[in-house]
């Protein structure tokens, strides 16, 4: 495992916590949009851009959400945009499989609470890797997570292998991850782990805490496997490539 460093405490109040490092060769093998594709790459830590109130509240979307559905394993998956929902081994189309029963579900002002969070991470993202927001897209998956200590019973279950986000999806430039629980209080395990050469870097999730890098090989990551209790995210990914942008997610 090597050595470990905590990039980010739970019980840490961080306004603006920016590690910079060289950016790898994964943007080169795509088209470079120019005032978007990272030349300066890093990671980054705020819990100064979602309240926790506001991230209880998206919680709250995870929950009733989820509620409908459920990996048999220990990862469930909600996507608004798609509809994609865990159900047993399987995934389902919640608009699709739940019609207008979805209108007692979400309401209008979960999905303007989801969009205005959207909007303030891609702000700030922008703010620290001096682009324009106006030049990235939201791009899929872009989802709710929620994990416990269940074994796996599909691949989809197996959270914590170490992956490199351009690799997996090719149009991801930045990811992003709000927290919507705490480490140590709501879960055991579950911290997100930046694997370097030289050591580990972890974040402790806490709730309203936001996670942001860039996508390519510099920030190779894994998530620990939760030993207790259930961890909730969401993870909020753009592009720098207009034919890979979605739109929000409507009711």
């Amino acid at each position: 495992e090597g050595v470990t460093e905590v990039l980010a405490h739970r019980n840490d109040n961080l306004r603006d916590k920016f590690v910079e490092i060289p950016c790898s060769e994964d943007y080169d093998s795509h088209k470079r949009f120019a005032g978007c594709t990272p030349r300066k790459c890093g990671r980054g830590v705020t819990d100064a851009v979602i309240t926790r109130e506001e991230a209880e509240r998206i919680r709250g979307i995870a929950e009733r959400g989820l509620s409908l559905g459920g990996s048999d394993g220990g990862a469930s998956i909600l996507d608004l945009h798609s509809g994609a929902l865990s159900l047993g081994k399987h995934f389902v189309n919640l608009y699709r499989y739940f019609g207008d029963k979805i209108q007692d579900i979400f309401t209008e002002e979960d999905f303007a609470l989801y969009r205005d969070v959207r909007q303030r991470i891609q702000q700030r993202i922008a703010q620290v890797f001096g682009i324009s927001p106006s030049a990235m897209y939201l791009t899929k998956p872009t989802f709710f997570s929620r994990m416990n200590s269940t074994g796996a019973k599909t691949t989809h279950d197996e959270y914590w292998h170490p992956h490199v986000d351009k690799v997996t999806y090719g149009s991801f430039d930045y990811t992003s991850l709000l927290y919507l629980s705490d480490y140590s209080e709501d879960f055991g395990g579950g911290r997100f782990v930046f694997m370097d050469a030289d050591s580990n870097k972890t974040v402790e999730p806490r709730a309203g805490r936001v996670s942001f890098f860039t996508s390519g090989s510099e920030n190779l990551h894994r998530v620990e496997r939760v030993q207790w209790g259930t961890r909730f995210a969401i993870t909020i990914s753009f592009t720098c490539d207009p034919q890979h942008g979605i739109g929000d997610p409507v009711l």
